[in-house]
């Protein structure tokens, strides 16, 4: 076994130990050791911006793109902001404990179930060394003991920053281990952590598709992820066109690289000839790359210049001001083109026909479907979890923005006085 496997394998079972620890803390004590972690991020920000600097004059040195500079810098907004989120998590109710369907039986035993902490959780995460406390937060909250493992380009950052969480812990008396930082830049250490399935209960990657693809195809242990942000905006024939107009333009352009940005626009043949031209102006003059079918360039006009779509274009997730546009000939062929071609992220209906709208929540198998509202509300803070881990496209254990709950599973128990089985 290598120096590295030897590493992991270390940290992971000094998380297994700390798991079972933290799994038995009060409500009140984690509470308090979030709050005590913002204290110390803020007290600390000297020291995490000098750490900082490494990362940026590596990044700079390295030819790193201005932007990805950008998301790595340390400043006292990003410091404070990170403490706030730290506060706000620790605001949350705790989810470790509740106890649900507790539920007689004839011989008196209630049986029931008890929401209880999913263990060790692996994070392997690239770039925003915000990550390091945002996951570390909702980890030691729902009562899991968590490895960070950061991208290399923020290898000091997210050290800095692992390191005063973990003083946290320690000042109200909880393993230090619950939170710890794969300390390394070899890529040896993500392919021994994505092996530690005696001790790691499960990977969350936060990254582009190639990590989260690799991580997939190497994890022995399950994995909560989604690949694709491919989402959908149907405008149905009874869809109310101002809504329309500003659903479409909001779920594209408020912010196009994100996940829950809509890549697809799907509209109705019978309204497309009133609904295109302006929608494809107003998304022309804000700076959007239009990509349509051939119904789609021959009544969005003249003046736009619609680029033919290929079969490529309906399954890429742009990310960019880029927006695939087709013209369908009935919410049958909206659904069948959502069902070949997304990637089980968000989808949107904008329609004032309630059947209708309740066939495509019905209907439509991704993780978000939504009703006359836009697809960038596919976010955990947006959906009142208070914050997310991120956004799971599987059906097995958590599907859609994983929060505090996402982080826990359920146990039964059971209650009874003495009852034998005959």
């Amino acid at each position: 076994m290598s120096n590295i496997e030897n590493m992991v394998n270390t940290i992971a079972k000094n998380a297994r130990e700390a798991a079972r620890e933290l799994a038995g803390a009060s409500g009140s004590n984690k509470k308090r050791a979030l709050e005590i972690m913002a204290n110390l991020l803020v007290a600390g920000s000297d020291e995490l911006k000098q750490e900082n600097e490494k990362d940026l004059q590596a990044a700079e040195k390295n030819g790193l793109t201005s932007a990805m500079i950008d998301r790595l810098r340390l400043s006292d907004k990003v410091i404070n902001g990170m403490a706030d989120g730290l506060r706000q998590v620790a605001a949350l109710p705790d989810p470790v404990g509740e106890i649900t369907e507790m539920k007689p039986r004839p011989n008196g035993m209630k049986v029931g179930r008890m929401r209880v902490p999913l263990g060790v959780i692996g994070i392997i995460y690239e770039s925003r060394p915000n990550v390091t406390a945002d996951a570390a937060a909702l980890c030691v909250k729902s009562g899991n003991a968590v490895i960070l493992r950061g991208g290399s380009e923020a290898r000091y950052s997210n050290r800095a920053i692992a390191d005063i969480l973990a003083k946290g812990l320690k000042e109200c008396g909880l393993p230090e281990a619950a939170v710890q930082f794969i300390d390394t830049t070899d890529r040896a250490a993500v392919g021994a952590l994505l092996r530690c399935d005696e001790n790691v209960d499960v990977i969350i990657p936060r990254g582009g598709k190639g990590l989260i693809k690799r991580i997939m195809e190497d994890s022995t242990i399950p994995v909560i992820k989604h690949l694709d942000g491919i989402c959908h905006t149907y405008i149905d024939r009874y869809a109310d066109m101002q809504m329309a107009q500003d659903l479409a333009f909001n779920g594209k352009m408020h912010r196009t690289g994100v996940c829950n940005a809509t890549e697809t626009l799907l509209v109705h043949k019978d309204v497309a000839k009133e609904f295109l031209p302006t929608i494809t102006h107003r998304l022309m003059d804000a700076g959007c790359e239009i990509r349509g079918c051939e119904q789609t360039k021959n009544l969005s006009g003249t003046s736009v210049p619609v680029v033919l779509a290929n079969d490529e274009d309906w399954d890429t997730e742009y990310l960019e001001a880029i927006l695939s546009i087709k013209v369908v000939a009935s919410l049958e062929d909206a659904m069948d083109h959502i069902e070949k071609h997304s990637s089980r992220h968000t989808e949107v209906i904008v329609t004032e026909n309630h059947r209708r709208a309740m066939r495509f929540l019905r209907e439509v198998d991704s993780s978000s479907v939504m009703v006359n509202a836009s697809s960038r509300f596919s976010d955990g803070f947006e959906y009142g979890l208070g914050a997310e881990m991120g956004i799971s496209t599987d059906k097995l254990h958590v599907r859609g923005p994983v929060g505090l709950e996402g982080l826990t599973s359920l146990k039964y128990i059971v209650m009874g006085d003495g009852q034998l089985r005959g």
